[in-house]
């Protein structure tokens, strides 16, 4: 698969992930299947009572994904998982850097995603764990219009609560759906070039949006 295959790939995974928190009831969001639940419906009732956000305007959509997501997103481990091993050798301002640029490439791509929403719906799989357990996978389905998509989402417990680090479509995560391009490009232009490959995107995407 080329670089450019992956990363399309890869955008529209996470665009189907993200989508998919609009569609869903109201939970316990203590448990882990619970606060996919919450943020689900949270997410819903945000996007059908705001037209910009209906129509793709990524300022309100940056804030509400600031508001209601990611404070349950551990992002700098979502973004460790999605470079890989160079993550390590990457000094705090790379990581800065990295973290930045991904967060904003994956909030426009829920951007395009929930212009999109129609009618979809997620089921939740029973979630079995034990009292004591602090990793889980919360497994889900996404009917619609075809085939159930098979979307499942990884949660970790940290002190302030359950919080998302990965999440896996048609069998692939995220970070793995990235990895491989994003090492393709730091062993061609290093790590300060990955970074700047996201910030030409994204520069491009916001000019994309300007005109449109």
């Amino acid at each position: 698969m080329t670089t450019k295959k992956a990363w399309m790939r890869g955008a529209l995974s996470v665009g189907l992930a993200l989508v998919t928190l609009v569609s869903a009831f109201a939970a316990d969001s203590s448990t882990p299947d619970g606060l996919v639940k919450e943020l689900s419906l949270e997410t819903l009732e945000a996007v059908k009572a705001d037209k910009a956000i209906q129509a793709g305007d990524v300022q309100r959509i940056q804030a509400l994904v600031e508001a209601k997501v990611m404070p349950h997103v551990n992002f700098k481990k979502l973004t460790a998982g999605a470079v890989g091993r160079y993550w390590r050798q990457a000094s705090p301002e790379q990581q800065e850097r990295l973290q930045k640029e991904f967060r904003l490439l994956l909030i426009r791509t829920y951007a395009g995603a929930l212009s999109q929403v129609k009618d979809q719906q997620l089921a939740f799989k029973p979630l079995k764990m034990a009292p004591d357990e602090t990793d889980v996978v919360v497994k889900t389905q996404v009917r619609g219009k075809g085939d159930p998509i098979q979307l499942d989402y990884r949660l970790e417990k940290a002190d302030k609560g359950w919080q998302i680090y990965d999440m896996n479509v048609l069998g692939i995560w995220l970070g793995e759906q990235y990895r491989s391009s994003f090492a393709q490009e730091i062993s061609a232009n290093g790590i300060d070039g990955l970074i700047k490959t996201l910030s030409e995107r994204n520069q491009k995407a916001m000019a994309q949006s300007a005109k449109g």
